[in-house]
This record gives C-alpha cells, sequence and structure tokens, in this order.
C-alpha cells in the first residue's frame, strides 16, 4: 500500500482509516512530512478537529543534536520560492483531547549515542551539505520519486536492508520511538476499546509502515478506507 505517492500531479500522502471486528475505537492515520504546502496543512487540521483524540509525533524538549537533525528540513521554506511551510498545526488548541508518547530529547540523545562513533561523525559532517541542498532543491525533492513511502520494502530499501549503517539510522530514528508509540496505542485499546472514538495517529510518513504492521500483528486491525491528500502540486 502506499502511503506517500509521487506522479505527475504532485505528491499525495493517505490517510488511512483503520478498524478491527469488535472494536468501536477506530485509528486515522495521517502520514506527516516535516515540510509541506500550507493547503496540507490547512486539510489535515480540518481532518483533526473532528477527531476524539490525537498521538502525535514529537520529540520533547531541546538539544543541540535536535537543532541540527531539524534543520535539515527547517531551511526548505526559508527559500521562499519554494512556498513550503513547516508543519504549522496548532495541535494542542485544536480542543481535542492529546498524547505525545515520544521520546525526551535526553532519551532521543541516548540512542543517538548507541550508534558507532564513525556514524555519528559522518552525519554531523553531512549536516551542512543536506541543509544546504535542501534549502535550494527541497522542492523538487518532495516532487521526486524519492519522497514514496510504501508498507512494503521498495527494491531500494531491501538493497540496503543488510546495511550496518541503515540499521543504526533506523534504530535510532524509529526503534525506541516507535514502540512507544505502540504501546500508547495498545492503551487506548485496552482501556477505550469499546467507545466509538477516532484517534488520530499523526507521526512523520517513515513512521507509517512501523505503525501498520504494529496494529495488524498485535491487535488485528486493518486499513478499510483511505483518502488522499496533496501534499505539494507539481
Amino acid at each position: 500500500m502506499q502511503i506517500i505517492e509521487h506522479s505527475i500531479i504532485g505528491t499525495r500522502s493517505a490517510v488511512v482509516r483503520l478498524r478491527r471486528p469488535g472494536s468501536e475505537l477506530q485509528f486515522v492515520l495521517f502520514p506527516m512530512l516535516h515540510v509541506a504546502s500550507p493547503q496540507f496543512y490547512a486539510a489535515v487540521t480540518e481532518r483533526l478537529r473532528r477527531c476524539d483524540v490525537l498521538v502525535v509525533e514529537g520529540v520533547s524538549g531541546r538539544s543541540v543534536l535536535g537543532w541540527a537533525v531539524t534543520l535539515t528540513y527547517r531551511v526548505m521554506p526559508a527559500n521562499k520560492r519554494s512556498g513550503l511551510v513547516v508543519d504549522n498545526i496548532p495541535y494542542r488548541s485544536l480542543g481535542v483531547e492529546l498524547i505525545n508518547p515520544d521520546v525526551t530529547a535526553a532519551e532521543f540523545a541516548q540512542d543517538w549515542r548507541a550508534m558507532p562513533l564513525r556514524y555519528r561523525i559522518l552525519l554531523w559532517c553531512a549536516v551542512p551539505f543536506v541543509a544546504a541542498a535542501q534549502f535550494l532543491g527541497g522542492r523538487k525533492t518532495l516532487l521526486s520519486p524519492e519522497v514514496e513511502v510504501n508498507d512494503l520494502p521498495s527494491a531500494r530499501d531491501e538493497l540496503y536492508a543488510d546495511d550496518e549503517f541503515t540499521e543504526h539510522m533506523e534504530r535510532t530514528l524509529g526503534g525506541t520511538r516507535d514502540e512507544r508509540l505502540l504501546a500508547a496505542l495498545s492503551e487506548l485499546i485496552r482501556t477505550r476499546a469499546a467507545e466509538p472514538i477516532d484517534v488520530a495517529i499523526v507521526y512523520g510518513a517513515g513512521h507509517a509502515p512501523a505503525i501498520l504492521r504494529g496494529l495488524l500483528d498485535r491487535h488485528g486491525y486493518r486499513p478499510r478506507t483511505g483518502e488522499w491528500l496533496t501534499v505539494l502540486e507539481a
């Protein structure tokens, strides 16, 4: 199943509704990009207001590491010709119950330090070059096949599946964070499965495959319907 789709008309994100027999609680997965058109975030905001609970991504606290990681996409809207903005959804002001199960900056730093030093040095050295490339060509990147995400591994994913660097990156950026999220979703199912509520999962698209697998394997939730939202028009 495509989660982020690229085509000649632009880039789109699939909003996926998940259900399981015997449970009134439904999940609505919003695969997000940190940078997109203002219209995309407006469309997501409109739909979030209709939900009953929001489970939202976001590392809490500040750190130099967090600043550096987010710099690689925060520079994109600085190029005014791109027409892009950073996620500007006022999650805490939507009047909807909000849960943030993500890690703290200190916990993220701990996972970062578990990565071999040579890879950390490589990433620190890459930050200014990636930031410069994103400033100059961020819009082009969002309109390229590179942005696509699927629930099954792509040929490129399989090519790098056994790569040590890739494994460490996935563990640092996903790993603990995905487990925290799935634990929070499991608790909602345990305590509120009988309630007819919509629970929005608002996480980066890169987390979506793990979320879909986790909800299916652990609780039997399956995608039932979907809706495409345009992230950026070509």
